[in-house]
Order: C-alpha cells, then sequence, then structure tokens
C-alpha cells in the first residue's frame, strides 16, 4: 500500500515538474494595446529569447502606414518600415519579471526594459535609462 501511494505522489510530483516549464515559459506572449491607443505589440518567441513586434497601428503613423524608422540614429536603419519592428528585445524571465530593451521609434532611442504581468489582461512595460541613476518610465497596456 505504501509503495502504491509513494508511486503515486511520485507521479504527481513528475507530472507537476513537466507542467511547471510550460507554465511559466510565456506569460507575457499574446496582443498587447500600448497605453498611448496607437499601436498592437505582439509578444511571442523570437529565437532564444523573447520580443515583441508592432503587428497593428490603431493610430496611423504621421507618414501613413507604410511609415519608416526615421526617427533611429543608426542612418542604415532609418529605411526599414515599423510594421513588424520588434520593439520589446532580447526578453529574458527574471523571476516575476522579463527584462531586455525597448525601442521608442518616437524618439529613436533604446532603453533597458522590465515587463512584469500584473494581471490576466494586464502588463507593466518600463523603459529605464541610467543617468547617474536609474530612472524608468512606466506605461501599462492592455490585451
Amino acid at each position: 500500500m505504501k509503495k502504491r501511494i509513494f508511486a503515486s505522489l511520485a507521479a504527481v510530483a513528475a507530472m507537476a515538474a513537466l507542467a511547471s516549464p510550460a507554465l511559466a515559459a510565456d506569460p507575457i506572449s499574446g496582443r498587447w494595446v500600448t497605453q498611448d491607443k496607437d499601436a498592437v505589440i505582439t509578444i511571442g518567441n523570437c529565437g532564444s529569447s523573447v520580443c515583441g513586434k508592432i503587428s497593428k497601428f490603431l493610430e496611423t503613423p504621421p507618414q501613413g502606414a507604410d511609415q519608416r524608422d526615421v526617427n533611429n540614429p543608426r542612418k542604415s536603419l532609418r529605411s526599414r518600415k515599423l510594421m513588424g519592428l520588434p520593439v520589446l528585445t532580447n526578453l529574458r524571465q527574471d523571476g516575476e519579471v522579463w527584462r531586455g530593451d525597448i525601442y521608442d521609434p518616437k524618439s529613436g532611442k533604446t532603453y533597458e526594459s522590465i515587463v512584469e504581468r500584473t494581471s490576466a489582461n494586464r502588463l507593466s512595460v518600463k523603459g529605464c535609462a541610467r543617468v547617474i541613476v536609474k530612472v524608468c518610465q512606466e506605461q501599462t497596456w492592455t490585451r
């Protein structure tokens, strides 16, 4: 009897161990509307990390739907389209948060990013710059 209980507990533990990585693998994936409600960012796997790409404009950019990355400081990147552009890159899970980089096409600047799922339908997205101390600006994105 004890062997059967132990075997059952071992089987449950094994299933839980296998299920945990699947549940924790990508809790921020999906389609998210930016705080300004101007775009939809689709977050998902991009090779060995997670990224977020502009997948839809909710507000047409100044130069139309074919808007280019004109504010990029690297001249060679200014001709790429904003649609499909990765704005969240190199995201890796660090406990309850995801850390990586966030690119702001409006300013052409890249910041350190911290992304945290605060509820089933909300993400806290922070962009942080180091001047003397770390200064962060936070937005809330919704499903």
